[in-house]
């Protein structure tokens, strides 16, 4: 028995330098949750307003599932027509994990409604999503989110998310697909970085363009340029530009077709 056992059976034939392999390689077996279904959204804030927009468009690699899926909506207001709404969520990445996260976020807003008797603030709402993001580190919403509203000033509040909770309060914001596109030129027009006020000095004394809140009718055409711009770039964004818009008078909406090719 010993005999056989260590028994090593000789190569038959032409022999070979290199150790043949004797058992089927190994072969993973995995399941990943998510997709990316394209689009991206942007958000500026103003003196007296916030506005978020997003395209409508809906991509699995490069198949478009649908035309019209949008990717900004009103926090805390009716459930059919979003009136009493004070606040804007755009969520861009993967569809299903947007919409679940913006509806645990309104059910909150909601709740603190009826608990307390007073609408949630702004930055109490922006501080909210943060713990529900932070809370699924582990298996995170795959989402860039972006909240916008009035805070206690009346000036418009824009906060930037990252999918596990991290978040800044700006003055502009790109995410999604086409954010390299369109980020750079916010930074020029929104930002004014590496922007210098014309004979303040000589040389590397010139003072720097302090950014300031462009008024409402500029940062529309700032969105509907940004966005008809990177429809020309990218194929996961176009179809149609969703533009939300939020004053001391509520929620404005407005729409504007875009590229279908």
């Amino acid at each position: 028995m010993t005999s056989l056992l260590g028994y090593q059976p000789q190569n038959e034939g032409v022999g070979y330098s290199f150790s043949q392999p004797t058992s089927v390689p190994i072969k993973e077996h995995s399941f990943y949750p998510y997709t990316d279904n394209g689009g991206s959204t942007l958000g500026i804030s103003g003196s007296d307003f916030a506005i978020l927009a997003g395209d409508t468009r809906s991509v699995a690699g490069y198949n478009i599932n649908s035309r019209y899926v949008p990717k900004v909506f009103k926090i805390g207001g009716d459930d059919e027509t979003g009136e009493g709404a004070h606040i804007l969520l755009a969520v861009v990445g993967f569809a299903a994990d947007g919409q679940a996260l913006k509806e645990r976020l309104d059910a909150v807003v909601k709740m603190y409604r009826y608990q307390h008797g007073k609408s949630m603030s702004v930055s109490a709402c922006a501080q909210r999503l943060s713990t529900i993001l932070y809370q699924k580190r582990f298996f995170p919403y795959y989402v860039q989110a972006i909240l916008a509203g009035l805070d206690d000033e009346g000036k418009g509040a824009l906060y930037s998310y990252d999918p596990v909770g991290s978040y800044e309060r700006e003055q502009c914001r790109a995410a999604g697909s086409a954010a390299s596109l369109i980020m750079p030129f916010l930074d020029n027009q929104v930002n004014c970085k590496n922007q210098y006020i014309p004979e303040s000095g000589e040389g590397h004394a010139l003072e720097a363009k302090k950014p300031e809140p462009l008024p409402r009718d500029t940062v529309e055409q700032l969105v509907r340029d940004a966005f008809t711009s990177a429809v020309e770039r990218h194929i996961e964004v176009g179809d149609g530009l969703q533009m939300l818009l939020v004053t001391k008078t509520g929620i404005e909406e407005i729409y504007h077709p875009l590229k279908k090719d």
